[in-house]
Parts: C-alpha cells; sequence; structure tokens
C-alpha cells in the first residue's frame, strides 16, 4: 500500500524538495503541503494522511500545537505525526512525544534516514534520531512539567506480564527484533504483545507507549553516561 504523506514546512523550497524525494518512491506519495500549524491541522483532515512531515518552528500555530491537535482528533487516529527540525533539543523531543508525536529527526538526516523514517512511522514504530538519546528525553519525561500522564496507572495493571515485560523492553528502545531476540519469541509475537499493552493502556501507537510506561514509572530513566 502507498504511504499518503503530508509536508508542512514553511519553506516553500524545502517543501518542494521533500514533495520530489517523497514523490520518487513507489511505496509514497505527497497527498498536501502546509505552511503553518493551522494549515497543517486543516490539511490532515482534509486529506487523511498516513504521515505528517511536521516542521516545529513555523509562523503563526507552530508544530507542537498542531501535533498536538491531529493527534488527539478522533478522526486521526490512523494519522501519525513524524517531528523535523534543526532544533533537537531535549525538551523539544519531550514536548513532542508528550502531545502525541510518533517519531522525532533532525534535518541533517541523510535522504535514507528521512525515507525508512517516513516508512517506521507509518508501521506504527517509535522513530528517535540517534541526538535524541534515551537517558535526555526520559529524564525530561518523567520531571514534574512534563504535564498530567497520558494514561491513568490502573490502565498498566490490566498489562499481562509478559505484556509488561514487552513494554519495558519496548521503553528501553528495543526493536521488536531485539526483544524477539531477548524473550527468544518470535517478531510476530512481540509485536502482538506490543499492540496488546497498546490498546489497554489506550496509547495511538509505540511512541506513546513509551511515554505512558515512563510517566507511570514502569520504567525508571538511567542517569545521563558521563
Amino acid at each position: 500500500m502507498t504511504i499518503r504523506v503530508l509536508l508542512a514546512d514553511d519553506q516553500a523550497l524545502l517543501r518542494g524538495t521533500f514533495r520530489l524525494l517523497i514523490d520518487s518512491c513507489a511505496d509514497m506519495e505527497v497527498v498536501g503541503e502546509a505552511a503553518d500549524g493551522r494549515q497543517a491541522v486543516e490539511a490532515a483532515r482534509a486529506h487523511r494522511p498516513d504521515v505528517v512531515l511536521m516542521d516545529i518552528r513555523m509562523p503563526g500555530s507552530d508544530g507542537l500545537a498542531a501535533t498536538a491537535e491531529i493527534c488527539a482528533d478522533p478522526e486521526l487516529a490512523g494519522t501519525r505525526v513524524l517531528i523535523l527540525t534543526m532544533f533537537e533539543t531535549e525538551e523539544y523531543v519531550a514536548q513532542a512525544l508528550q502531545v502525541g508525536a510518533s517519531g522525532f529527526l533532525g534535518k541533517y538526516v541523510t535522504t535514507d534516514a528521512l525515507l525508512d523514517g517516513i516508512r517506521t512511522v507509518a508501521a506504527g514504530e517509535a522513530l528517535l534520531s540517534p541526538g535524541a538519546t534515551q537517558a535526555l528525553i526520559t529524564r525530561f519525561l518523567t520531571t514534574p512539567a512534563s504535564g498530567t500522564p497520558l494514561a491513568p496507572p490502573e490502565r498498566l495493571a490490566d498489562l499481562t506480564p509478559r505484556e509488561r515485560e514487552v513494554t519495558v523492553l519496548a521503553a528501553h528502545g528495543k526493536s521488536n527484533e531485539e526483544i524477539a531476540a531477548d524473550l527468544v519469541l518470535s517478531v510476530l509475537t512481540v509485536r502482538t504483545h506490543i499492540q496488546r499493552a497498546m490498546t489497554k493502556v489506550g496509547a495511538r501507537d509505540r511512541a506513546q507507549l513509551v511515554v505512558i510506561a515512563y510517566q507511570n514509572a514502569l520504567v525508571r530513566p538511567e542517569p545521563p553516561a558521563r
């Protein structure tokens, strides 16, 4: 199936470059463009894309506000947001994940990394760039300023021991393949456990499942490496 992509960036030249790049791939196409956050929300509702490639800093309503609105709209439950920005700080990463973004990449990424990122997010996986280190993200997410938890603690009580185990490994940044190897399971079984855990806690995707795990202390953040 073709991955339908919406481009949200205030730079027309950059949007044009992304359009040429994405439309050159047989498995994806650009279905719309937006120059600010408000246009991004309107275009998402009009086109129902699989992935919104979203810049953070835009005039008027910015990318974070647009991401929050898109991710909170039940009519757009199938739309994932991939943040692409020059400003790859831990605060932006944490805020993006908090409002529902499924991925975060710096604009310095290679062409292949960008296209693979779109495919990863479209498949429901979480995506964080190498610069967005796990220690910094989790440390920020678990501070009091991180906001209201996305899921109440009682929802995590519904997880089976295996679902809890798989969720913890996912929160540590492990892929399905790595989790399968650690627990001696098939990748399909791991994927099923992740999906069931997401359903039980009300997470829209893997990234939100990770945020919920840290917010509810299912996983404790590790101190940053020195």
